[in-house]
């Protein structure tokens, strides 16, 4: 079948909707005249059955468990690449050569310094502020430091603009948890690996030698690699639509930053860890699989089930494993958190309720105790997951603005308000002819004054 026809109720008009083929996947039904020509939308909350776009990025096969970036199974980019060599894949759409290789490294590694009035930005936001909300604020006001590389219709600024947003996360990352600990900023090395040089950013301080240790930087490169990028998920779809009206790309990855914030969807590690803290035992756990499984308890178990996934995320088969080798190669000993989370796993994989609605381990479930092992406090958790995302945004911000389809994102909605009805003057509205505002009532919002810190 090569498309869809679709009739009115009377037969006597009809609309063909042509098919458009995937390399792998679901095919996709071209809906984009479908108002022209029979005068009705289609209905798709959360998008969850409509195609935003054409992308030659990323594929997520959530039944079989697969991720693939351009083609690569990520398992195998983990085992065998570094995050800078997987940033150029996500890009530019292959791996590099040498040469290549060796020339986008050397971008990355000078881009890594800020323009040194953004440091003064730091100091506007309390001590107690959240990493995530200081990351939107620094990133969101670097195109008025850096407005040589905005012209979003200028290849060369966009390949600048980018070279630099992938450079300096780190290095925002960074000053923004050495800002809520009161220590001084780290400038980045030259000598280091993208890798490596976080690290040594995050944990390093003036008094004394820091030498970044390589176990924790192999992790740290899983970690950004299996981050990178998920196709088009909730802060990618931001990224897109904001890209779509030509706005700048650090105003679009902000965009992405504000979304990821969220704690059904970036946030999802540090809620994961804060529960097995909070369960603190083994002991407690099948009482957790109880509540968990009990409709009227609020209670659920955080880091199972996917939007996608359908069976194992294997996002959490690659961080299992890199965390085992981490608590192996360190000599930790048994972690209680990690021998909680296998616990909770295995329980969970036993009992039909989870089993037969498909909840199985997620990337948050392992990502947030790999980062708590590397010495990560949990409010930095999303900022990190941010600092990987970023290349993925900036892939498929570069795609949407190649891609001669793309036009503004202006999704239709199915209207169900009033309709067309009369002006009531003030002196005559009541309950009794239906003009009575539906605003919700509740407390009086306190003054500004009484609030601590305004």
């Amino acid at each position: 079948m090569s498309d869809y026809t679709l009739s009115d109720e009377t037969g006597a008009g009809a609309t063909r909707l042509p098919l458009m083929k995937a390399t792998l996947g679901h095919d996709a039904i071209d809906v984009r005249h479908l108002l022209d020509g029979s005068h009705v939308t289609t209905y798709d909350p959360g998008f969850s059955s409509t195609a935003s776009c054409s992308s030659a990025i990323t594929y997520v096969d959530g039944e079989k468990g697969v991720l693939l970036y351009r083609g690569y199974a990520i398992d195998e980019l983990v085992e065998k690449s570094s995050f800078v060599e997987v940033a150029y894949l996500l890009l530019f759409g292959e791996l590099p050569l040498p040469k290549e290789l060796a020339k986008f490294e050397y971008d990355i590694i000078h881009h890594t310094m800020l323009h040194e009035q953004i440091t003064s930005f730091y100091h506007g936001f309390r001590r107690d502020a959240h990493p995530m909300a200081v990351m939107l604020g620094v990133v969101g006001a670097l195109s008025a430091f850096y407005p040589d590389s905005i012209n979003v219709y200028d290849p060369m600024q966009r390949l600048v603009s980018i070279d630099r947003l992938v450079a300096k996360l780190p290095t925002i990352t960074a000053m923004a948890y050495k800002y809520t600990v009161g220590q001084p900023f780290v400038y980045p090395r030259n000598d280091l690996d993208y890798c490596s040089n976080f690290l040594h950013m995050m944990f390093s301080v003036p008094a004394e030698a820091y030498v970044p240790n390589p176990i924790f930087t192999k992790a740290m490169n899983a970690l950004l690699i299996v981050q990178a990028d998920h196709e088009q998920n909730a802060s990618t779809s931001t990224v897109r639509t904001v890209g779509s009206s030509r706005a700048n790309p650090f105003a679009c990855v902000a965009a992405g930053i504000s979304s990821l914030w969220g704690p059904i969807h970036g946030g999802a590690n540090e809620a994961v860890v804060a529960m097995l803290q909070e369960l603190g035992s083994v002991a407690a756990l099948p009482d957790a699989i109880r509540r968990a499984k009990d409709k009227n308890d609020p209670f659920r178990l955080m880091g199972f089930g996917h939007r996608v996934y359908k069976s194992y995320d294997p996002r959490a088969t690659v961080m299992k494993r890199i965390y085992g080798e981490l608590l192996d190669e360190l000599d930790l000993g048994d972690d209680p958190l990690f021998e909680m989370a296998k616990e909770l796993e295995k329980l969970a994989l036993e009992d039909d309720y989870f089993v037969s609605r498909k909840l199985y381990p997620n990337v948050d479930f392992y990502s947030g105790l790999i980062m708590k092992a590397l010495g990560f406090p949990i409010n930095m958790f999303t900022s990190i997951f941010a600092l990987s995302r970023t290349t993925g945004w900036l892939a498929h911000w570069k795609e949407m603005i190649e891609d001669p389809d793309q036009r503004i994102t202006r999704p239709r909605q199915l209207y169900v308000g009033p309709t067309l009805r009369s002006y009531v003057n003030l002196d005559a509205r009541s309950t009794t002819n239906g003009t009575a505002s539906k605003m919700p009532s509740g407390p009086a919002m306190p003054s500004e004054a009484s609030i601590v810190g305004g």
